[in-house]
């Protein structure tokens, strides 16, 4: 149940509106179904001899008005608060007598007619549809004082939620604040007429998101920003300093032709630019074009960036799992790295991954600071895959995609995990549904480059094969995560050992190194996260089509991914206990 509350100062224009045909012919059946004192008039059911809709309605305008016109000067100019109240799609419909009893609970908790107060204000609630009402209360009291009605939207938002528990509604997620404005009904309607998918004020913020991803100066912030087409003002201080910028789309203009202006702050609380710039501040990312010595050479710049950037994850993820508010700082570079791999992902992801990016986009925000913020790591991750280019999405570049996302999930999973703890149910939620989408854009990627593997694995000879499979069985103990050995669940994994092994690793290390890098609880499918870390772990191609290199030690991360994470995991990130003893496990989510 999801209430919206506006102010204005035309009552008799609102009711017209309401008991109007509205802008589409939505309105039907118009009628009260609640009021202050149970009898107001009614334009949309008068049972008058002579009944005229319109006499009835400048009546009923009249009487909200009263207290307003007796106040005088005193009045608020805004006299008139306006709560439209509408319950979710999947919600059985309430009837009359159920919406006058949300009408009136909302009232009293808003404080602007509670139970019993003789003094209240004058209030109306109408019904021209299924799912919601409108509430039209006027603020002056019948002692011709205003109501104190400080937080009227957070003691609406609230009661709404006690309601829908019980109503037997849906029960939503209750908010704190940080999340980014939604499109106002006006904003949807046009969307709809000029044929867009979204409101111009959501693709503005996913552009201005996407832009800042990984960006190293605010110079070149606002030059992605006019790149992707968009126009941009800046707001100046008298002393020439910029002090805001607002965006606006290209052809979206209002009624006398001019741009239509949305700032930073407008879009989401996080875009204004005070707050970019203390973000680019305490995080500035390395403005180094990547070396192509890093790692392999031979592999391209996408596979080579999105390597890298799977350690960073690792990394961000054992922070979030810590449970520390400095992993809070981690959550905004996570929300970096997915924008910088929405944008140059292949076609055949780019969905999925650019709807996990949006999603996480809520989980990014909360009132938890961290003191010692220092994302430089993973934002130049972020900034490496931009810089990389897109990748094609097949072979190397299709590989690491997959290694990449895999690791994704279990952050997103481990940022569910940070929320919860602190009682962020929307981030939490929107953490899960990043992860949902993260899974689907993985068995896009990870389709063929694991296909190939499992052949691999199923083609090693016999005795090989055998070995591989009781080192698997030996490193994962009898708990929640052996690998299925009894099924072909390990193919993947054996051709990964037998592939190491042939690069001059001991298998034996190397699977307990991967192992032990952190929890596998909340993986999927053990045996494919495993597989990514091992080939990421022994500088095996993620696509086991291409060539293999003898690395020059034998369990050592890429010289990139450890340069990169060093200064994630020197202050905070702890080493997992030893995983062959049961008793130092972390306990089952």
């Amino acid at each position: 149940m999801v209430p919206k509350i506006r102010r204005g100062s035309r009552t008799h224009g609102l009711l017209v509106y309401l008991y109007g045909p509205g802008k589409r012919d939505e309105h039907i059946d118009s009628h009260l179904v609640g009021s202050w004192d149970g009898f107001a008039p009614d334009p949309g059911r008068d049972t008058s001899p002579n009944p005229d809709p319109k006499v009835t309605l400048a009546r009923l305008a009249a009487a909200l008005d009263l207290r307003v016109k007796q106040a005088g000067t005193k009045a608020p100019a805004e006299h008139v608060w306006h709560c439209s109240v509408r319950t979710d799609p999947g919600d059985r419909t309430l009837t009359d007598a159920e919406w006058s009893t949300v009408a009136r609970r909302l009232v009293h908790a808003v404080n602007l007619a509670p139970e019993g107060d003789p003094d209240g204000c004058r209030w109306v609630a109408v019904r021209h549809a299924d799912d919601h009402i409108h509430i039209l209360a006027t603020m002056v009291r019948g002692d011709l004082r205003r109501p104190r009605m400080n937080y009227d939207f957070k003691k609406a938002q609230a009661e709404c939620r006690r309601i829908e528990k019980e109503m037997g509604l849906r029960q939503l997620k209750p908010g704190d604040g940080t999340g980014a404005k939604t499109p106002t009904s006006a904003e949807r309607f046009k969307a709809e007429r000029t044929g867009r998918t979204e409101a111009p004020r959501e693709t503005l913020r996913e552009a201005v998101r996407q832009a800042l991803a990984g960006a190293a100066t605010e110079d070149e912030f606002f030059t992605r920003l006019r790149e992707a087409g968009l126009r941009v003002k800046m707001r100046n201080a008298p002393s020439g300093d910029a002090i805001g910028y607002t965006v606006a789309l290209p052809g979206d203009r209002n009624r006398d032709r001019e741009p239509i202006w949305f700032a930073g702050s407008i879009l989401a609380p996080d875009l204004s630019l005070p707050k970019i710039r203390r973000r680019l501040a305490d995080s500035t990312a390395d403005q180094t074009t990547p070396s192509a010595a890093s790692g392999r050479p031979d592999w391209s710049p996408p596979a080579r960036e999105r390597r890298s950037a799977t350690g960073i994850a690792e990394c961000a993820a054992i922070l979030l799992d810590s449970d520390s508010d400095e992993a809070a700082a981690q959550l905004v570079g996570v929300g970096e790295l997915l924008d910088a791999v929405a944008q140059t992902s292949p076609a055949a992801t780019r969905a999925e991954l650019g709807a996990a990016a949006r999603a996480f986009e809520r989980a990014t925000r909360s009132h938890v600071r961290a003191e010692r913020a220092d994302t430089r790591a993973i934002r130049s991750a972020a900034r490496g895959i931009i810089q990389a280019g897109s990748a094609l999405g097949r072979g190397e570049d299709g590989g690491t995609t997959a290694m990449l996302v895999s690791t994704l999930v279990l952050v997103a999973l481990a940022a569910g995990r940070w929320h919860s703890a602190r009682g962020h149910a929307q981030q939490a939620h929107a953490s899960r549904q990043t992860a949902a989408h993260l899974l689907a854009a993985y068995s896009q990627a990870a389709a063929t480059p694991m296909q190939a593997l499992r052949d691999q694995g199923r083609a090693l000879p016999e005795a090989e094969r055998r070995t591989h499979e009781a080192t698997i069985r030996a490193a994962l103990p009898e708990t929640g995560l052996r690998a299925d050995s009894s099924s072909t669940k390990t193919d993947a994994l054996a051709a990964t050992l037998a592939q190491a092994e042939q690069a001059g690793h001991d298998p034996k290390a190397l699977l307990q190194q991967a192992i032990d890098m952190r929890e596998l609880d909340t993986a999927e499918d053990v045996n494919d996260v495993l597989v990514w870390r091992l080939r990421r772990l022994a500088q095996l191609p993620a696509h086991p089509g291409e060539a293999t290199r003898r690395p020059q030690a034998s369990t050592s991360q890429p010289k990139t991914s450890a340069n990169r994470t060093s200064n994630l995991t020197a202050p905070t990130a702890p080493a997992r206990p030893a995983a062959s003893d049961p008793r130092n496990r972390p306990p089952r989510r």
